[in-house]
């Protein structure tokens, strides 16, 4: 049975994120560099779970079982571990000398200029291949991080370029879990969906290049002492294998296994209990996000069982219902989108949820399938690259070793493709079904 809709259901995460903006601001005010690191994002939402779980047993919900459950879902189980490998892949590559491999086997032939570039179309092809931005940011952000330190450029605008990239390759590929939700959910092909998307996709990327050349403050990468090529061997492994089309966990556990034995065979004095320390390493590095993805999904649980989602969806389709024409019905499919992506913080989860009101929406105003399902992946897919508490941003902050606040500002191609987005949207009806039939033609 459908929970009944409740708008006190939502306060949950509200609270959290008074709590841990609030302290950051404060703390920041007060001239604390490391502001945002005094209160951290698990203790932080410790109050908001107290709460949530008021809210649900006063509604009738079971609200413990609730919270194991979202806690124990697959999704988030299965993100937890795609942290944890990629910490400890991430840590081992840098202890046996991969990057600073990387680096000297011909990073350092690239201009200045085209380093940030190079990186957002890296990413975006690993994430258009393999359809999804947490695998593609595991693999390239490693890489990233060394190229970032060699050529004395700042590591958010690096790690920004890399998150860019992936969803922009996630956001398009037709293998993405995401593209397929939004067009099933829709009615319309996977193929139908993606030449929609392309029109502002490809727009929203030609103007992240020009960025990216523009703020790319780098020197000439400094070089460093000659390297084996071998070392390299685990990254390149990495991205042939996601290419290909293997699981997230066995391309990082394959990759893992191959950097401990270049490590042994190919560095200096790195032994079994070296590679046993420094993926347990990689393993502490990445425990805050993953004590934040778990609460995060146990919270998400518990606001969807106590009627918060529902409520959501029910407001924005109230809004809807109330006025006329396509583009109305285009403004309330991505506003439903972006809130249920930020109440979820899950881009797959988030279709799933609204994509029913969304066709519903788009049948009302005659917003065609393929583009409600276009909007559906664009708009959750860039929220969800923005969201400080998001699996992506919070992966790429914890192996960046930066605040994912620092990270958000940094990501240009999401608020590009946002902005390209709002502005198609914003042109005159007439003119767009003309490109429409031109293009059906």
């Amino acid at each position: 049975m459908d929970p009944r809709p409740s708008a006190l259901a939502l306060t949950p995460l509200l609270l959290f994120l008074a709590l841990f903006f609030g302290a950051g601001l404060y703390f920041t005010s007060h001239g604390d560099a490391m502001g945002f690191y005094q209160l951290h994002a698990p203790v932080a939402i410790l109050p908001a779970l107290a709460l949530g779980l008021w809210i649900a047993h006063r509604r009738g919900v079971k609200a413990m079982d609730t919270l194991i459950a979202g806690i124990g879902d697959s999704n988030i189980i299965l993100m937890c571990l795609i942290f944890l490998f990629a910490g400890a892949f991430a840590m081992v590559t840098q202890q046996i000398g991969a990057v600073d491999a990387v680096v000297s086997l011909g990073v350092g032939a690239l201009p200045p200029a085209l380093i940030l570039p190079g990186l957002f179309l890296i990413a975006g092809f690993l994430s258009l291949a393999i359809g999804t931005s947490m695998g593609t940011i595991a693999a390239v952000a490693p890489i990233a991080l060394g190229v970032s330190d060699a050529a004395g450029i700042d590591r958010a605008l690096v790690i920004g370029a890399v998150i860019g990239g992936a969803t922009f390759g996630d956001n398009l590929s037709v293998i993405s879990d995401t593209a397929i939700a939004a067009a099933r959910t829709q009615g319309c092909s996977v193929r139908d969906k993606f030449r929609e998307n392309l029109k502002i996709a490809l727009p929203a990327a030609a103007l992240t290049l020009v960025v990216l050349a523009m703020v790319g403050d780098a020197s000439p990468v400094v070089q460093m002492e000659q390297a084996s090529p071998w070392l390299v061997l685990p990254y390149v492994l990495v991205l042939v294998l996601a290419v290909i089309g293997l699981d997230v966990l066995v391309v990082l556990s394959i990759g893992l296994v191959v950097a401990g034995l270049s490590g042994y065979f190919i560095g200096q004095d790195y032994g079994v209990a070296d590679f046993g320390n420094d993926i347990y390493a990689g393993f502490e590095s990445v425990v805050e996000i993953t004590l934040l993805a778990l609460f995060i999904g146990g919270l998400g649980a518990l606001i969807k069982a106590s009627g918060g989602l529902a409520w959501l969806a029910a407001q924005i389709s109230r809004i809807a219902r109330g006025n006329s024409g396509r583009r109305t019905g285009e403004w309330s499919i991505a506003a439903l989108a972006s809130v249920t992506d930020v109440f979820t913080a899950n881009n797959t989860v988030a279709i799933l949820i609204s994509g029913s009101v969304a066709r519903d929406i788009a049948e009302r105003h005659d917003v065609p399938r393929a583009r409600a399902a276009s909007l559906l992946d664009i708009f959750v897919c860039s929220v969800q690259s923005l969201l400080p508490y998001g699996a992506q941003i919070l992966l790429a902050a914890s192996l960046a070793g930066l605040s994912p606040l620092v990270l958000v500002g940094k990501a240009h191609y999401c608020w590009l493709l946002a902005a390209v987005t709002v502005v198609f949207m914003l042109l005159p009806g007439k003119r767009r079904a003309l490109a429409a039939a031109g293009d059906e033609a």
